[in-house]
């Protein structure tokens, strides 16, 4: 009975995962990929064209087209453990009131871990558009504005985009008489996480207070995210560890991978300040060389590569503890597929603003 329990630890905890995440699979990140992330790689179909449509001629018929779908390595990044001991029970004996509360705790952390990492490749793989200071007259036209570059860039507007919003904005958002509360849309977009629409996006509130950032606008299927139980969730009995007695823990792994398919139907919104980072490769193999393009002289910047969690507002220099991009450009060891992280800082206010990117295989030292 205890075994059979156990089967369904991973997806208790994968339940409490989908009901924790803002970023929801299937509407903030799709999940087209094929393979099994706990290999350590996965393949995502990529098509950025389009069925070929051409004239019939009724004797002669029409010629065949091919596929140009290509399947895309992409690399699983992250691996998450959690292993808290349950003190004073063997794995038999622990009773299920607090085996439920402890699976909770590990569905609740391990999404605030999928929703940090699935945000930071989001910032680093999207293009960068900055608004004016934040206004409850300006801010649906700022939205209009940017459901209109989605849509020049032929991103599909068919109920599925989003915005993901800070609290500083979904408080403007709230105010405006073009908002459409979710109680008015039915109970399908309510249990998305969705608290209501404007212009044709779906609105998430997301408690996030990354310097300078106001909204991310996006659609779900230019953006995958890839997840599985490398060790399924278990109690483990450690009277065998030769350290503990009478003790059992709640342990299990989790890999994951976050991707941006295309950059302009992500977008990252930033208020004034924004910086502009441009990327050339380095003198040395492995190297690129960042530069923040709108820097001015007096200003200082510093930089993290595969930050643990993004900057925020106010944070002072020492605590930040980046390495100085000096004179607003430096060259930086990475490899492909890492996100960097440049932050302007200010002697008084601390971290001021923030820009992210991803380093591709292009921008570094052959």
């Amino acid at each position: 009975m205890a075994h059979e329990l156990q089967e369904r630890y991973s997806p208790l905890v994968l339940a409490k995962i989908r009901q924790e995440n803002k970023l929801k699979d299937g509407v903030v990140f799709n999940n087209d990929y094929e393979g099994s992330p706990k290999a350590g790689i996965v393949k995502i179909p990529v098509r950025d064209t389009e069925v070929q449509v051409s004239d019939y001629d009724k004797a002669n018929g029409i010629t065949a087209g091919t596929g140009s779908t290509t399947y895309e390595p992409f690399p699983i990044n992250k691996d998450k453990g959690v292993n808290e001991i349950i003190d004073g029970y063997d794995s038999q004996a622990v009773p299920d009131n607090l085996v439920a509360d402890r699976l909770g705790s590990a569905g609740y952390a391990l999404a605030r871990c999928l929703d940090n990492d699935g945000a930071t490749a989001l910032l680093a793989g999207a293009t960068v558009m900055n608004i004016g200071a934040l206004a409850c007259d300006t801010i649906y036209s700022n939205i209009v504005d940017i459901r209109t570059a989605m849509s020049k860039a032929n991103i599909p507007d068919d109920g599925r985009r989003y915005l993901l919003v800070t609290s500083e904005t979904m408080a403007f958002i709230l105010k405006a008489p073009e908002f459409i509360k979710a109680s008015d849309l039915g109970d399908a977009v309510v249990q998305e996480g969705v608290v209501g629409k404007i212009a044709g996006f779906k609105v998430i509130e997301w408690n996030d207070d990354t310097a300078g950032l106001a909204m991310i606008a996006g659609h779900p299927r230019f953006a995958t995210r890839a997840k599985e139980f490398s060790v399924p969730v278990k109690l483990q009995n450690l009277d065998g560890s030769g350290k503990y007695i009478g003790a059992s823990a709640v342990q299990g792994r989790m890999v994951y991978g976050h991707k941006v398919l295309r950059s302009t139907a992500i977008r990252a919104v930033y208020t004034p300040g924004s910086l502009v980072l441009q990327t050339a490769p380095g003198s040395t193999k492995g190297s690129t060389v960042i530069t923040v393009a709108n820097a001015a002289e007096g200003d200082t910047y510093a930089y993290k590569v595969n930050p643990g969690a993004r900057a925020v507002y106010g944070t002072t220099s020492t605590v930040y503890d980046g390495t100085e991009l000096t004179s607003g450009s430096t060259e930086v060891k990475a490899t492909a597929g890492d996100i960097i992280e440049v932050v302007k800082t200010d002697t008084v206010k601390g971290v001021v603003s923030a820009g992210y990117l991803t380093v591709t295989a292009g921008m570094l030292k052959a």
